[in-house]
């Protein structure tokens, strides 16, 4: 275990450019789906999304700062944001196992919030819709909300290691 911690103490910086180019492919990947290959995202997959671009982004803004301050407040904000993504990701897994007694169509994101008040938006996308529940494409077994969820366990795993790296080094 030290090895790991050694190695993520002498590179910090390498590990917020890979989780951030590891994003970026996975955002490109659900985009060739969507566009390529005809499937469309429910409104989990976008909140998802969402999710996968600000890891992304603060991973991106961590790979900049080289003080162990910027890097332990990024590594917390990713363990955050990864934990959020990953309860969707979990809640659209249940629904697809589980799925509802009465499938529904719903709406977009987007004409969600366009017609509702935010209040009412983020109970209905939790509460998830037929498109939810649908499993439209599958890798080695698993969903793309499955492979979602151990997407954003995996950078949330390694956000932590680099936090307490970062903690230690303090």
């Amino acid at each position: 275990m030290n090895f790991v911690f050694q190695l993520l103490s002498d590179f910090p910086r390498r590990f917020f450019v890979l989780i951030s180019l590891g994003c970026i492919a996975l955002l490109a990947f659900g985009l060739y789906l969507q566009h390529v290959v005809g499937l469309e995202p429910c409104p989990m997959c976008i909140v998802q999304r969402y999710c996968m671009v600000l890891v992304a982004l603060v991973a991106a803004l961590a790979a900049t700062r080289s003080s162990r301050g910027a890097q332990l407040a990024a590594s917390g904000l990713l363990v955050v944001l990864c934990g959020f993504g990953a309860f969707v990701a979990a809640r659209q897994s249940w629904l697809q196992w589980y799925p509802p007694e009465a499938l529904t169509c719903g709406r977009d994101l987007y004409g969600m919030i366009e017609n509702f008040p935010l209040q009412r938006v983020i109970p209905m996308v939790f509460k998830g819709s037929g498109d939810c529940s649908a499993v439209d494409w599958t890798f080695l077994g698993g969903s793309i909300a499955n492979w979602s969820f151990l997407c954003f366990c995996g950078i949330a795993v390694l956000s932590a290691l680099l936090a307490l790296t970062a903690w230690r080094k303090n």
